[in-house]
């Protein structure tokens, strides 16, 4: 089953678009990993664990839905993990609900090294991303990014698709 739309070359403004957003992406994310490392000697995935850790209820989260969230393969999160871990920043231990997964847990020192780096991390997101344009265009841009969010997560990559059971 094809889809004419997704065989017909690209108009002018959807290339347009999907290099703007290409550049957008890459500009932003160099800005924030060089204030991460700065700030709080961290990589942009480990911010993304510590940051998604801090905003669950209870500080924890099983591996596998950790690497769903960020898309990151679950061998690449099992890495970075345990630097955190060697850091002190989370902790790492069997999952109670499923003998076969691992719970990561934020650590009060996590905690703490996401307080040092989040006022860089909003300054840097104000200054290059926020400020060129005014609230109404922050909602619409927000509007049309989930639409395209939840589209792309409705058939995620493999790095963030549920493990199949046997």
């Amino acid at each position: 089953m094809t889809d004419e739309s997704t065989d017909a070359a690209l108009d002018p403004a959807e290339l347009g678009a999907y290099f703007a957003l290409i550049e957008v992406s890459s500009l932003l994310r160099h800005a924030v990993e060089q204030q991460l490392k700065e700030a709080g000697d961290l990589s942009y995935v480990q911010f993304q664990l510590l940051a998604t850790l801090g905003d669950s209820p209870d500080g924890s989260r099983r591996m596998t839905d950790l690497a769903d969230g960020v898309v990151y393969s679950r061998s690449g999160l099992t890495h970075q993990a345990g630097l955190l871990e060697k850091a002190g920043l989370v902790t790492r231990a069997p999952s109670l609900e499923d003998e076969r997964s691992v719970t990561v847990t934020i650590t009060q020192t996590g905690r703490d090294r996401l307080a040092t780096v989040f006022p860089g991390h909003i300054q840097v997101l104000k200054k290059l991303f926020l400020a060129p344009i005014d609230a109404d265009d922050v909602a619409e841009l927000g509007r049309a990014l989930s639409v395209v969010r939840d589209h792309m997560r409705s058939n995620p990559p493999r790095s963030a698709a549920p493990r199949r059971r046997r």
